[in-house]
């Protein structure tokens, strides 16, 4: 095994002292350019490596935010990850993630875990930990909540208008003459699932249409659900000619289900969905659905957090749900 270098050694290799050294490396140094050359080039050859933990002892810092997701292998929340990492490009700070599975007592000691680990800030995606909690984290430390509100935080939350998204979804199956539309949606405990159902019923009052409690089916937002969901639609012989499905993944569940019953879509079943998922656009056919910007969110979660972690005010850019039209819906035949 190599032995680990030491800073005393690239001192003695460079020819100054290791209090020198240590400047340089933490940008408080102030060399001639010939000196800090040396010191680089003696850092190169010798590969050194600082001592993270020393380093975090002495600035109190860990450089590392932790985030509390739902479901890691979620294309959804996987996507905001990714956003959320481009955002911590070449800022020093690395994300702790870790999933909450969207159980309260779950998500209560994953939050405790990344505290004792001396995170310097944290985000949350979603969940139903208690908002006092949050509140409590967010006395202490940056914190940034998407998918949720906490009360007396919310310049450092970012939920989209579910409601609004499940209208635009629902009154675009209207505009296309659908007088029969069914939702698959979300569990009922679920804030974004009570919010996207409002916005389909109020899209169908606003039509004066009859709303029916037989034509919503209850899913998780797993494929499976979704698969399920519409079988059993199908099985009930009720009558529908177009779908709202509360998240991209049932969606994907539920056309296959049409298939297996020799259902078209969008030319006897027109689907929409909600979240736009990347692989949403290489569906069979492409899907329509209501973007939810994740990538987006991510990104500006951390940006948020860096700014906050020097001291500047917490700031979130409005973002609101738009629909992307795609072929899984066309308009009503006959």
């Amino acid at each position: 095994m190599e032995s680990t270098v030491t800073l005393a050694q690239v001192a003695r290799a460079a020819g100054v002292s290791a209090s020198t050294v240590s400047r340089i490396l933490n940008g408080t140094a102030k060399v001639s350019a010939e000196k800090r050359e040396a010191v680089e080039r003696t850092l190169a050859q010798l590969n050194y490596q600082p001592n993270v933990l020393a380093r975090s002892l002495a600035s109190g810092k860990t450089m590392s935010i932790g985030v509390l997701t739902q479901d890691i292998s979620s294309p959804f929340y996987g996507d905001v990850l990714r956003g959320i990492e481009r955002g911590l490009t070449n800022s020093g700070y690395h994300p702790v993630v870790i999933s909450g599975h969207w159980r309260a007592q779950e998500e209560v000691e994953a939050i405790d875990f990344l505290v004792s680990r001396k995170v310097d800030a944290m985000i949350v995606l979603g969940g139903v930990a208690p908002d006092e909690q949050l509140q409590q984290v967010a006395s202490y430390m940056p914190l940034v909540a998407l998918g949720r509100s906490v009360p007396g935080l919310t310049q450092q939350c970012l939920r989209l208008d579910n409601f609004a998204g499940g209208y635009l979804a629902t009154k675009h199956l209207i505009d296309l003459g659908h007088r029969t539309i069914a939702h698959i949606a979300g569990m009922p405990t679920h804030r974004d699932a009570q919010d996207r159902l409002a916005g389909y019923r109020a899209a169908l009052e606003e039509a004066r249409l009859t709303f029916d409690p037989e034509l919503v089916l209850e899913g998780d937002f797993l494929e499976q659900s979704g698969f399920l969901a519409a079988t059993r639609l199908i099985d009930s012989r009720k009558m529908f000619t177009g779908v709202f499905v509360a998240n991209d993944q049932m969606a994907y569940g539920a056309r296959l289900a049409l298939y297996r019953r020799g259902l078209r879509v969008p030319e006897d079943i027109s689907l929409v969905a909600f979240d736009d998922l990347p692989s949403s656009t290489f569906t069979t056919p492409p899907l329509t659905t209501v973007r939810q910007p994740t990538f987006d969110m991510g990104l500006a979660a951390a940006t948020c957090l860096l700014r906050m972690l020097r001291g500047a005010p917490s700031w979130l850019p409005p973002m609101g749900p738009e629909l992307v039209v795609r072929e899984s819906t066309t308009r009503r035949r006959g």
